[in-house]
């Protein structure tokens, strides 16, 4: 696999978007990137689970919680079965919980910060449909790279 440096890709494709600073890398792979796949919920869930118990194929699960710092969208169970499932990664605008073993985890993963408290688990979130946080829109079928350095957003692979 070709090794992701955001610094690198910016450079040589300029029309990439790069989003706001402020995530933080939790994952086991610090250096991850593939075809997006949106989920837009809010302090439930249900929608991840349920994705990341299919065949990732390599893609980048992004999910919008609206940037909520009450509830852990992502915990080390999910992680794990998102990993086993060939998910590359999950850039998530909202919480994870369980860092010291999603960071063991065979998985990129990318959120504002950590809080204990699991998500509520009420049914609701939407697939796949266009979510916009730190000034970066994010669109089904086009790709995501995150590593230390940021997250870029291209409408083609790039790698």
């Amino acid at each position: 696999m070709t090794t992701i440096i955001t610094p690198d890709l910016c450079d040589e494709f300029p029309e990439v978007e790069v989003a706001a600073p402020g995530f933080n890398n939790y994952g086991g792979i610090k250096a991850f990137g593939g075809e997006i796949v949106t989920v837009k919920c809010f302090e439930d869930n249900s929608v991840v689970k349920e994705q990341v118990g299919l065949p990732g194929k390599g893609r980048v699960m992004v999910v919008d919680g609206g940037g909520s710092m009450r509830h852990a969208l992502l915990g080390d169970m999910l992680a794990e079965k998102a990993a086993s499932n060939g998910w590359a990664g999950l850039i998530i605008y909202g919480c994870v919980r369980d860092v010291d073993e999603i960071g063991k985890t065979d998985l990129g993963v990318q959120a504002l910060a950590t809080y204990p408290r699991k998500s509520e688990k009420r049914g609701l979130g939407d697939l796949d449909v266009p979510v916009t946080f730190h000034g970066v829109t994010f669109r089904p079928g086009h790709y995501v790279y995150a590593d230390n350095n940021g997250i870029i957003v291209a409408e083609k692979s790039l790698v």
